[in-house]
C-alpha cells in the first residue's frame, strides 16, 4: 500500500492517523504542495489523481483511492479493527456530524487553494489572511466544543473518526496562532492524542518530509 502525502496536509494527516491506529503498513511518498509551484501538479501525479490534491492511497492491487473521507471509509470497512465508529446508528451519526463539520465547513476554507487565491489574486496581506483563517476555525470550534463529550476523546475513551478530523485541524489552528482557550473539551482531546502512539507517529513533525 502506498500513500501520497505531505507533512502539513491535514487531509493526509487524517489518513496517516487511521493507518497507524489500525496498524496498517504503508509506503509514504511525499508530494510537496508548494515547491516548484506544487508537485501535485506534475504530470505523473496528475495522471494518478486528476484532482491534483492529497492524499492519494494506492492499494496493493494498484487500485487508486482519493479524497480523505472516502479513504477513511474504505479503511474502516476493509480493516474494521479497531473501529473508528461506534456500534449504534445514532452514535455513528453524531460522530460523522463532527467529522463533516470539520472536514466540510472548516478545513476547505483554510486549505491551500483559497489561501493562495486570497494572497495572489485578491492581494490580501497576511493580517487579512490570518483573520480569515481564525474566523472559520473559531466559528467551527465553537460548535464542535458543544457537540463532543465531556470526558475522554471526542466520543468515548478510545479515539475515533471525529478525533481523526479534530487533531489535524488543531495542528492547523496552532500553526496560524488561533486562540483556543475557549475550547476546554477540544484541548482535552488534544492532550490525550498527544500521548497516543498512533497520533504521535502521524504528527507532521515526525514525517520524513517535515521541514524545520
Amino acid at each position: 500500500m502506498r500513500l501520497y502525502t505531505y507533512w502539513r496536509s491535514t487531509s493526509a494527516y487524517r489518513v496517516r492517523i487511521a493507518l497507524a491506529l489500525k496498524g496498517i503498513a504503508v509506503e509514504q511518498v511525499p508530494v510537496h504542495l508548494v515547491r516548484n509551484g506544487g508537485e501535485q501538479h506534475a504530470p505523473a501525479y496528475a495522471a494518478l489523481n486528476p484532482q491534483q490534491r492529497l492524499p492519494t492511497l494506492v492499494l496493493d492491487d494498484g487500485t487508486v483511492l482519493t479524497q480523505s473521507p472516502a479513504i477513511l471509509e474504505y479503511l474502516e470497512e476493509a480493516y474494521p479493527a479497531p473501529p473508528l465508529l461506534p456500534a449504534s446508528a445514532v452514535a455513528r451519526a453524531k460522530v460523522r456530524a463532527v467529522a463533516a463539520l470539520i472536514g466540510c465547513d472548516i478545513h476547505p476554507l483554510n486549505n491551500v487553494s483559497p489561501l493562495t487565491m486570497l494572497r495572489r489574486e485578491l492581494k490580501q496581506d497576511e493580517a487579512a489572511v490570518s483573520a480569515w483563517i481564525a474566523r472559520w476555525i473559531t466559528e467551527g470550534f465553537a460548535a464542535v466544543e458543544q457537540m463532543i463529550g465531556e470526558e475522554g476523546y471526542c466520543f468515548g475513551h478510545a479515539p475515533g473518526l471525529a478525533d481523526l478530523y479534530l487533531i489535524p485541524q488543531l495542528y492547523s489552528a496552532r500553526r496560524f496562532n488561533v486562540p483556543l482557550e475557549a475550547y476546554p473539551r477540544i484541548l482535552r482531546v488534544e492532550a490525550l492524542a498527544a500521548t497516543h502512539p498512533a497520533f504521535m507517529a502521524a504528527h507532521p513533525a515526525r514525517q520524513a518530509d517535515a521541514e524545520g
